[in-house]
């Protein structure tokens, strides 16, 4: 198909409609936040970690995921990956009862900190609906 002027024109009016879609909808949704990190604990002492972890994420307004793993090549290093409605959300439960209660339980065996990934979660298995509410 030979390009025309018309063909031109149309191409360009169709994108222009769809980056004015791109735009509002980004607009009118605020982006999800995310949050990948490697939490290290004393020897010994990850499955007390893990469950002081699990102990306290129930309940938390706007945690859509939040999922303690087990690093499969170190004993004492753990992964938490998160999924929030809004960055503001996950800073806002640092502050509750539930969760400070968890993060002083949980200190004296927290050996450090690795690697921490902020991330923007765009969809998935289990964020789905979150994605169309938001």
């Amino acid at each position: 198909m030979p390009l025309t002027r018309r063909t031109v024109l149309i191409a360009s009016a169709v994108a222009s409609t769809m980056a004015g879609t791109a735009s509002a909808n980004t607009t009118e949704k605020p982006a999800m936040y995310g949050l990948i990190g490697r939490m290290k604990c004393a020897s010994g002492q990850r499955e007390a970690l893990i469950a002081i972890l699990l102990e306290g994420v129930a309940g938390m307004p706007g945690c859509l995921s939040y999922v303690v793993a087990k690093d499969p090549t170190d004993p004492d290093s753990i992964w938490i990956t998160e999924a929030w409605q809004s960055q503001e959300q996950h800073k806002a439960s640092l502050s509750l009862p539930s969760v400070q209660a968890a993060i002083t339980k949980a200190r004296p065996i927290i050996a450090g900190f690795g690697e921490r990934f902020e991330t923007q979660p765009v969809g998935g298995h289990g964020l789905t609906a979150a994605c169309t509410q938001a």
